[in-house]
């Protein structure tokens, strides 16, 4: 079973990867760049932040998960700032074994523990995956969403 904690800088290598994994437009090194200066500096907005990460027995990281607030999100109490889940990743062969759902746990904890009522997420309307382990935690769907752009 997997063990979470708040990531450190230890982990930056670890973490580098997995972020690349979840997010390949940006490079190894910029998510590198990135950690580095979460650990170096703390969160980039003025609303806390923290990346919890589940380790496997032999201490290897096997998933993180990004939790800040926000100040509002679609669907949530306009009223309250709001527990919003930035990025979400388990290892794909350790998918499926509850590792996603604790770290979710974790960041819920986090969360109330800074005075929030309600978490948000987002996910592209095509990633049906992440929208199924969303739902598989208690989320549930309140807006579909395309985003358009035009150069001017």
């Amino acid at each position: 079973m997997a063990s979470i904690r708040h990531a450190e800088p230890a982990d930056v290598e670890e973490l580098a990867a997995m972020r690349a994994a979840l997010w390949p437009e940006a490079s190894l090194e910029e998510q590198r760049t990135e950690m580095e200066a979460f650990f170096a500096d703390g969160p980039a907005g003025m609303l806390p932040a923290a990346i919890l990460v589940a380790h496997a027995p032999n201490q290897s990281l096997i998933g993180f998960l990004e939790v800040d607030l926000r100040s509002h999100a679609d669907g949530c109490d306009p009223a309250q700032a709001v527990g919003y889940i930035e990025g979400w990743f388990v290892q794909p062969d350790h998918r499926g074994r509850g590792v996603g759902a604790a770290l979710m746990r974790a960041a819920e904890e986090w969360a109330r523990a800074h005075g929030a009522r309600e978490m948000a997420s987002d996910a592209l309307i095509d990633n049906e995956p992440s929208e199924l382990a969303h739902r598989a935690v208690g989320f549930e769907v309140v807006d579909r969403c395309v985003n358009l752009r035009k150069n001017l």
